[in-house]
């Protein structure tokens, strides 16, 4: 498979709209994936009860935010892999990818002990409903182990993305899907033989779906890349110090992650709080929330990770120009997605659940999605970019800022007016708007093209 070389920059030199594409349509696969996991069990749970769908969403939620952890350092790492690729210096990619590889597992192993241990107290208090909380922990207890796969498997995802070689994600995509698809299928509900384990099967085929995925990377990395030339060769021991430089880029990336996260699960406890029936609906908005969100994800990562490497290519004049071409392309094929989503929501909500009267109190919220998914389409993009400057610490302060409105916005409108979901939902609208001013603002007035990454 030939590894994409980004331009070297004479500040006439651009990436064309198929050089984006060809970064970004594997990752939409491989986010796709991933997203798939979470959407199955929802629509298969939404066939068992509206119980299981609750608490489907926040044990997934609660999972999610320990997982943003290591999200985060991956994109830290993926960050110093493609500002490596893009300078060529191959050598030290290896070496980068061990390192990250060796600390999640060793945080993945603390904070499945941390899960384990104080779990239950926690999501004790924040459900208000004991049938909720029960089948919570009933999930996350199976759910938790999940945190060894899943946690491994973002390095190789930086890992290819950094070195922009994706297409192996499209077919990692389709391995965690299938594995996850006839998983569900077959313990949820209890075919071919299985017993039907509900809620507790849609966890333990979410674990086996991750280790599947992780195994599957493994074996191709093993198989078709050159250990020598990335320097995979190089690695004797774990190096603290290098471990140490990594995540001065990362430990921004992996509070921001985890502040997007848990604010996002404090939005369900507000709205949990307004009954079972409204957790319900959020969660099954919410998982069409994140299949419309794919693209979004996809072209924002692609922007961080070529915005890394054209300043590593010494094409920082370029910069500004690459993030709008970006954006534009992310806004054309989001403005399809939600226009379809908008004209049928009802046959889309019917994926979901078969009962009318929770398709048709569906529906409002999805319209309010559609409005915010649309002002992401661009604000991810130009928000992501900051990252790939290297420049992650303005990121996190930008991030912070807009999700201390973002919560004071949710607790009024969730906590002290009990307002609808598809009011609580107008939260979204608010967060996109206020990152991308604050993001344009940091472009205007930022000094992020002498920003280096010393690793």
């Amino acid at each position: 498979m030939p590894n994409f070389v980004p331009p070297k920059f004479n500040h006439m030199a651009m990436y064309t709209n198929k050089d984006i594409l060809k970064i970004s349509y594997p990752i939409i696969l491989s986010l796709f994936a991933q997203t798939f996991i979470n959407v199955i069990d929802t629509a298969f749970l939404g066939h068992v009860s509206e119980i299981a769908l609750g608490a489907s969403a926040m044990g997934g939620l609660f999972y999610f935010c320990i997982y943003t952890l290591a999200f985060g350092y991956s994109i830290g790492t993926q960050i110093v892999i493609a500002r490596r690729n893009g300078e060529g210096n191959y050598a030290q990619i290896g070496p980068t990818a061990i390192q990250g590889i060796f600390f999640l597992l060793l945080m993945a192993l603390v904070l499945f002990v941390f899960t384990h241990i104080y779990g239950a107290p926690i999501m004790r208090i924040i459900n208000s409903s004991d049938k909720i909380f029960y089948a919570t922990m009933e999930f996350l207890d199976y759910r938790i182990y999940g945190f060894f796969f899943s946690f491994a498997g973002v390095i190789f995802r930086a890992l290819y993305i950094g070195i922009t070689k994706t297409k192996v994600l499209t077919i990692n995509a389709f391995v965690m899907a299938l594995t996850n698809i006839i998983l569900d299928y077959a313990l949820i509900f209890g075919h071919w033989g299985f017993p039907a384990m509900g809620i507790k099967g849609a966890a333990i085929a979410s674990v086996i779906a991750e280790a599947t995925s992780l195994c599957f990377l493994v074996a191709y990395t093993y198989i078709a890349v050159d250990f020598k030339k990335y320097g995979f060769t190089h690695f004797r021991s774990f190096d603290l110090k290098l471990l140490l430089r990594i995540l001065k880029i990362s430990s921004f990336t992996m509070l921001q992650q985890f502040i997007i996260m848990s604010t996002f699960f404090f939005f369900f406890v507000a709205v949990e709080r307004l009954s079972e029936r409204s957790l319900a609906i959020a969660n099954v908005v919410r998982s069409i929330y994140i299949i419309l969100f794919i693209p979004v994800n996809a072209f924002s990562t692609t922007a961080n990770t070529m915005v890394s490497n054209c300043i590593g290519s010494g094409g920082s004049a370029q910069v500004k120009k690459l993030i709008a071409q970006i954006s534009r392309i992310s806004f054309i094929i989001v403005m399809v997605m939600i226009t379809l989503c908008a004209i049928f929501p009802q046959a889309i909500l019917s994926i979901y659940m078969n009962n009318d009267s929770l398709i048709n109190d569906s529906i409002p919220s999805v319209h309010v999605i559609c409005i915010a998914i649309m002002i992401a389409s661009v604000s991810r993009i130009i928000y992501n970019s900051i990252s790939g400057t290297g420049d992650t610490q303005a990121a996190l302060y930008i991030e912070i800022t807009t999700m201390i409105i973002y919560l004071c916005y949710v607790f009024f409108v969730g906590m002290y007016l009990k307002a609808s979901v598809a009011v609580c939902f107008t939260c979204e609208i608010l967060y996109f708007i206020v990152q991308m001013i604050a993001s344009i603002i940091y472009f205007k007035i930022g000094r992020w093209e002498k920003k280096e990454i010393r690793v």
